[in-house]
């Protein structure tokens, strides 16, 4: 098992098998992830195609089973960037059918429904979000409107190991707020929280690894759409968020 999660999470970027499907640059991909989830997570953009093993990363360290690894070099790879990682329940697979998807996906496969690809394209966003506030790219849509065709393509995910890791150090309370789940709503707020990264996957440098200890932030919802909000074109950070609140 390869750990995606946590591949996007500190590079932006994976090298994807692309087996028998035929691929282009600039293609737009979308990951569906299985169980538990059920549901479209990730969007991205074909950078580069028919790479073969000598020139894509080594990830080695994000395979689960070495064994695995080695038979994953064979054939040829396409390197996806990630543009946008989001969790919304319009992206479940119950919801997904009831829009045009027959049944779901097995290996990758190619939008041709075009109710289904008007319904990802609405809201294949966080504007709809459910569970937590996305670190994404922040590109530009027209950036990408000659992409030539939308594939489907699944996973099997992993909960990020940074993201358990940052838990694991930092703890369950807000670090603006210092508001704790659990305290407030009982078992069900039980390891809710969300996690801020300090800074944006898309201002740091391609090879850059992800620090939980200093990158990764516990935040409540609440105060996390507030760091992600612009005060005179500028994010606040942790600290000046906490000066607002004692205002």
């Amino acid at each position: 098992m390869y750990d995606h999660s946590s591949s996007f999470e500190h590079y932006g970027s994976i090298d994807w098998r692309q087996g028998k499907t035929k691929f282009e640059v600039g293609d737009t991909v979308y990951i569906y992830c299985t169980r538990p989830l059920m549901m479209l997570q990730y969007k991205c953009i074909v950078d580069k195609i028919d790479l073969d093993s000598s020139q894509i990363r080594d990830d080695k360290e994000y395979w689960i089973d070495q064994e695995e690894y080695l038979k994953s070099l064979d054939g040829k790879f396409m390197t996806l960037r990630l543009i946008e990682q989001i969790s919304n329940n319009r992206m479940k697979l119950v919801n997904l059918k009831e829009n045009g998807l027959k049944a779901a996906p097995q290996g990758p496969m190619k939008i041709k429904n075009e109710t289904l690809q008007k319904y990802i394209d609405t809201y294949f966003t966080d504007n709809y979000q459910t569970d937590f506030f996305p670190e994404t790219l922040k590109e530009s849509e027209t950036e990408y409107e000659g992409a030539k065709k939308t594939v489907i393509v699944n996973k099997y995910e992993r909960s990020s190991k940074a993201r358990e890791n940052a838990v694991n150090y930092h703890g369950l309370n807000c670090k603006v707020c210092n508001l704790n789940f659990k305290k407030v709503y009982g078992e069900i707020g039980e390891d809710f929280i969300h996690i801020h990264h300090i800074v944006p996957i898309n201002e740091i440098g391609k090879n850059y690894k992800i620090d939980y200890k200093k990158d990764l932030i516990p935040v409540c919802p609440n105060c996390h759409s507030m760091l992600h909000r612009k005060l005179n074109g500028k994010e606040p950070t942790i600290e000046e968020l906490k000066l607002m609140m004692e205002k």
